[in-house]
């Protein structure tokens, strides 16, 4: 299947899903390293004090979570290989289940629940080799791995309702549902089938060791403008569906709540859960945050927790609750151990029992799956042995840093910008639209999030780089007033040096000003603050588009981009103007042009793609 023919129609509802299971079913049916450096305290943190002994009665609650799993399934890749993989981190869920079943040293009851926290798989090389194969390999792991509920996150829909819901299916032997409480699929038949049918739900109840734990789950309201889920509603109330699912399960009389959240980042969660109560844990994803406590293993030493190991955050009534995340990729599995009294409310966590578990070679004592080796890596890496062929060369390190793409021009986002501008200057008269101006994209398409070494660029490589089904676009006629909101937009959420949104450009430069008012627009789209950041804009040629931050009149302009941006994602202001899919990804536009004779002729040299970049982008004071 062609990349960018997999986004059309399909899914709906919203449900409480009961699901009763055994003991040890899902429902329905390490090198030695230097121990860690304290923790950073975050300012929302509590300490709280444990009690010394559970009662007779009490329920001991471990659980086991992970999420931004990205496909990353082979192991944590260039420098990193003994670390991560999927069959070590399903191996260490297998020994961390098999340990709470075997322990005998607690009082009362305990039982183990498995969760992911959303993002489960990212598009790149991985998850296009099983593409090729008809194989969803990131589905298989899951499947196997065992897990009890699994939360919708943002790049679950990628490529569209279809694939999601060909992924869901493919989790078909342990049957876990997929949840997210602000999230109506109504509108997409294959997603609201899958509703009906009780694979994707607002919460699900699990029965472990006699108890009933209600899991609710949580997606971004950004959803809409950072993926493509056409027609699913997003319910931005958050605070209200996570409060209302609370609300319905404890009218059902389940009084162990679990949310398990994919808002972006843990600070949300933690506001989140000041407005609601009644949730009693909280196993939050889509930040990639590390927390930890001293004395725990750490994949680097160099590694600065964001806090420790679970944060205490206050809920409305004012009690204390734990939150926790993991670094994703299949880097750590967190450990959540807790004890509830017969109220159902949390009073001991384990912190000796607790934290994260980073998921090493065999040295730490983890070996792999067989299974999930077999069925998965070793399939995965057949596949991927067609895309390690060289196909070019770099005189030049490429630098596609997340923290760089993000927030500067670098000589890699150069490169790609390029790449689209050069594509669509090739296909334009084959689609019957005007040849473009400029080229912009997101810095946020770009995730290799590495330095590239000079040396062979492998096909590999580029998949790293363009990972995203998003194809070359040309969007003809935008007014140079339009142009300018687009640069606004473009800069108007960079103070973190994190906004995906941040653009990289060809055939013109521009100079900005974080200290200029930023652009703000409505949940429409309408620009609602015009935003003064943008000073100049200038064509390669010397023509000259923004001056002093004001538009100066001129011919409209046609512009180079990805079908994502064309129509709304990261909030670029192109208002539903047309534009025409030139039917090449990416992807595959950094591949012709690197190689293309007409292109680069297999060489990216220095002089063209020099290190720091070109100027094509400058921050003033």
């Amino acid at each position: 299947m062609k990349l960018h023919a997999l986004v059309t129609a399909v899914l709906i509802a919203t449900s409480v899903l009961l699901i009763t299971c055994g003991e040890d079913a899902t429902p329905a049916a390490e090198p030695t390293s230097s121990p860690s450096s304290p923790p950073t305290e975050s300012p929302q943190v509590e300490t709280v004090a444990t009690p010394a002994a559970p009662q007779a009665s009490a329920f001991r609650l471990t659980i086991l979570h992970n999420n931004d799993g990205l496909s990353q399934l082979v192991d944590l890749g260039r420098g990193l290989t003994d670390f991560g993989g999927v069959a070590r981190f399903a191996a260490v869920v297998q020994r961390e289940k098999q340990a709470v079943g075997s322990d005998q040293s607690f009082a009362g009851t305990s039982g183990v629940i498995m969760v992911s926290s959303g993002d489960n798989f990212l598009a790149g090389a991985e998850f296009t080799a099983g593409l090729r194969a008809g194989t969803l390999y990131d589905a298989v792991a899951l499947d196997l791995i065992g897990y009890d509920a699994i939360a919708l996150g943002n790049h679950d829909f990628d490529f569209g309702p279809e694939l999601l819901a060909d992924f869901i299916r493919q989790v078909s032997t342990s049957q876990a549902p997929f949840l997210s409480s602000n999230l109506d699929f109504s509108d997409e038949p294959m997603l609201r089938d899958l509703v009906s049918e009780g694979r994707i739900a607002e919460s699900v109840v699990v029965k472990v060791s006699g108890e009933s734990i209600g899991i609710i789950g949580a997606t971004t309201p950004d959803l809409g403008f950072i993926s493509s889920p056409r027609k699913v509603k997003i319910i931005e109330d958050v605070v209200g569906q996570v409060q209302s699912e609370v609300d319905r399960l404890e009218a059902s009389e389940v009084n162990k709540i679990v949310l398990i959240s994919h808002l972006q980042d843990i600070d949300a969660d933690i506001a989140l859960l000041s407005q609601v109560h009644g949730v009693d844990i909280v196993v939050a994803g889509g930040g990639d945050e590390l927390l930890a406590n001293e004395g725990d293993l750490l994949i680097s030493v160099e590694d600065t927790p964001l806090g420790p190991y679970p944060i205490m955050a206050k809920d409305l009534a004012g009690n204390s609750v734990p939150v926790v995340t993991a670094v994703g990729q299949y880097s750590y599995l967190g450990k959540l151990v807790v004890t509830f009294d017969a109220d159902g409310r949390v009073n001991e966590i384990d912190d000796s029992a607790s934290g994260p578990i980073r998921i090493a070679r065999a040295d730490d004592g983890v070996a792999v799956h067989p299974q999930v080796q077999r069925d998965v890596v070793d399939r995965l890496l057949k596949g991927l042995e067609g895309l390690a062929r060289p196909i070019a060369d770099s005189q030049v390190a490429l630098d596609g840093r997340r923290s760089e793409v993000r927030s500067r021009a670098t000589n890699q986002g150069n490169l790609m910008t390029d790449a689209l501008f050069w594509q669509a200057r090739r296909l334009a008269p084959d689609y019957g639209v005007a040849l473009p101006d400029v080229a912009i994209q997101n810095g946020g398409g770009i995730r290799n999030d590495s330095l590239l070494p000079p040396g062979q660029i492998r096909e590999l490589d580029t998949f790293d780089m363009a990972p995203f089904a998003s194809i070359v676009t040309v969007v003809d006629r935008v007014s140079r007033s339009q142009f300018k909101e687009i640069l606004e937009n473009a800069v108007s959420q960079s103070a973190d040096g994190d906004s995906g949104r941040f653009p990289q450009v060809s055939q013109f430069s521009f100079e900005w000003s974080e200290s200029g008012v930023a652009q703000a627009l409505s949940s429409g789209g309408s620009v609602m603050v015009s935003g003064a950041r943008v000073q100049s804009a200038t064509l390669d040629g010397g023509e000259v588009i923004i001056r002093e931050g004001s538009v100066v009149p001129g011919l409209d302009l046609t512009v180079a981009t990805l079908d994502f941006l064309a129509r709304g994602g990261d909030e670029y202001p192109f208002r539903g103007a047309p534009f025409t899919t030139l039917g090449v990804t990416y992807q595959q536009a950094l591949v012709n042009y690197i190689q293309s004779p007409a292109g680069l002729g297999g060489t990216a040299t220095a002089a063209d793609y020099p290190i720091g970049g070109e100027g094509r982008i400058k921050r003033l004071p």
